[in-house]
């Protein structure tokens, strides 16, 4: 039976949007893996996509729903910690495929603010630091996240927060999350790719985070997280400098913050 032209519109149209970022390759740096590219794409300020192996990761997706719309849904969604630009249970009711329970990554404290209507939609892995996990074929650890400086430790109190290193096609890729330069960074061994984060009080100055570079020596460093309340951002000239040419990283600079 032939159905009417509106008819076959609607349904075509609603198809559309059922798949709508479905199948979609992400535009960004490509690292090259054992299986297939990693690619990186900035959202804002913390938030970031990655996809790899057919598997979409969200890292701390915060900002709406707009920001994702022509992104691929989220196979895997990992969250540091509980602040505001970090977790946003709004985002993740927006940005959560229909249908599927997709696994989310916390420390415990984020998991007791996940309201009941997100976790029918979720399934929730709770790391706390140094548990590991393998979550969509990835293999998951949580780090330490923390701010050691005398004064600021109320930012960022040892043991609530994590860092999550990520083992993807024989690639080691480190997200710092919100932290000082920790003996647990600095301790890291064999980083193919470390996202620091760099603004002042709340995670690591410029000059920290060389240091903290020359000791761990991650292959390329993405600075994210790096504007302050003021609007400053971090110098990544003096980065650079700092880092030099014998250090073995590569420092990648990007946009993470496209709006004025």
């Amino acid at each position: 039976m032939r159905l009417p032209l509106v008819v076959s519109a609607a349904i075509l149209l609603s198809c559309s949007a059922m798949f709508a970022g479905e199948g979609k390759e992400l535009s960004g740096d490509r690292i090259a893996t054992d299986n297939g590219p990693l690619v990186i794409h900035p959202i804002n300020h913390a938030t970031f996509v990655m996809q790899w192996s057919g598997k979409t990761i969200y890292v701390d997706p915060v900002g709406g729903g707009k920001p994702f719309a022509d992104l691929p849904k989220p196979d895997l969604v990992l969250v540091t910690h509980i602040h505001f630009d970090h977790f946003d249970p709004a985002t993740l009711e927006a940005v959560l495929p229909a249908g599927e329970r997709t696994v989310i990554v916390v420390p415990k404290t984020v998991d007791e603010k996940i309201p009941e209507t997100l976790r029918g939609r979720v399934t929730v892995k709770i790391l706390a630091n140094g548990e590991k996990a393998e979550v969509q074929g990835i293999a998951v650890e949580a780090v330490p996240a923390y701010n050691s400086t005398p004064g600021k430790e109320k930012f960022h109190p040892k043991g609530r927060d994590n860092g999550y290193l990520l083992t993807v096609g024989g690639k080691r890729v480190y997200v710092a999350g919100d932290t000082e330069d920790t003996p647990e960074m600095r301790a890291l061994r064999n980083i193919d790719v470390a996202f620091l984060p760099m603004n002042l009080p709340y995670t690591m100055s410029v000059e920290r985070a060389a240091e903290a570079i020359w000791e761990f020596k991650p292959k390329v460093v993405y600075p994210y997280h790096y504007r302050s309340h003021d609007g400053t951002k971090a110098d990544f000239g003096q980065l650079k400098r700092l880092v030099g040419t014998d250090s073995g990283t590569e420092i990648r600079v990007r946009e993470w913050y496209p709006d004025p």
